[in-house]
């Protein structure tokens, strides 16, 4: 039973030419052989793109990725046939399976923000997939996202002062993407960019000390 406490400002920081990415986990030249993954998750970035700037195309394998927009908007296109601007209130979901090339590219009218998890597929190998949908959320509640397997995503937005008990679930990674948790029993209080990670403990309560948005993942 464990709750371990992840401050953005301790995250991998890459910067490149109209981005930069606050990585969670291991990545590129950031090589930490104690923090490769968490479950299946084994990326969890928060990315920021100047309009018109963003990632040509690259190559995945194997690797469902799950995008969440927190501000302004995306433009994606892939090997498969697939555009689609994603914004704030939608959620995409790439499944690579046995090979895709895709760009995602900042729109036009400004800096977007957004989250990006990668997670191991249950099975290797399948068919590339694609999918980008609304979720109406509950306001003041954590509301499914998505679900891959044993993998959810559920995400709430809160505001000041408002309280969600966490799921009880083997693992679950806690994101704050804005605003801020008040001190509690888990930990001092928690900034924009900060993350539990929780293993084997009850569902926690949490409470808003600004208008705050949490991104939580499940792992059963």
């Amino acid at each position: 039973m464990a709750v371990e406490i992840r401050r953005g400002t301790d995250r991998y920081l890459t910067r490149g030419e109209g981005y930069f990415t606050r990585h969670s986990f291991a990545f590129g030249g950031h090589y930490d052989p104690e923090n490769v993954r968490f479950g299946r998750l084994v990326c969890h970035d928060d990315h920021r793109l100047k309009a018109g700037a963003g990632f040509p195309d690259h190559e995945h394998r194997d690797v469902e990725i799950v995008t969440w927009v927190l501000s302004g908007s995306l433009e994606h296109s892939d090997s498969e046939g697939h555009t689609a601007t994603v914004r704030p209130g939608e959620v995409q979901v790439l499944s690579a399976g046995s090979g895709v090339t895709h760009a995602e590219v900042a729109g036009p009218e400004g800096q977007v923000r957004f989250v990006q998890a990668w997670l191991t597929p249950e099975e290797p190998g399948t068919t590339p997939a694609y999918d980008v949908r609304p979720v109406s959320l509950e306001p003041g509640a954590l509301t499914e996202v998505v679900t891959l397997g044993d993998a959810t995503l559920l995400v709430a937005r809160l505001d000041a002062g408002q309280t969600v008990t966490l799921p009880d679930a083997p693992l679950q990674h806690v994101f704050v993407a804005g605003g801020a948790l008040t001190r509690s029993s888990l930990a001092e209080p928690l900034a924009d960019g900060d993350a539990f990670r929780i293993t084997d403990e009850p569902g926690h309560e949490v409470t808003a000390a600004v208008p705050t948005q949490l991104m939580v993942w499940t792992f059963r």
